[in-house]
């Protein structure tokens, strides 16, 4: 027989509750804002919140945009909490 945990998922392990930044440099936001004659942004790199079951989907979706990701830390108490 199967525990509570294996049918409900693992939402009760330690990773479920971890936050990952990714820093990505080249994402754009579509074509259109292509075609501006001033920048979107000052930064080259944007900042994306990631849980940790959604690592994975965030990667390609990252990928598919055109964007590389430059880093990934792990999310403290700190940033948690704002």
């Amino acid at each position: 027989m199967l525990s509570q945990s294996a049918i409900a998922g693992t939402d009760n392990s330690p990773s479920a509750n971890r936050v990952f930044i990714y820093e990505v440099a080249g994402l754009k936001q579509n074509d259109t804002n292509d075609k501006n004659s001033y920048p979107l942004r000052q930064s080259g790199s944007v900042f994306i919140r990631v849980p940790y079951k959604r690592m994975n989907d965030e990667m390609r979706r990252i990928t598919r945009m055109g964007g590389t990701i430059v880093s990934i830390k792990t999310s403290t108490s700190e940033d948690n909490a704002e």
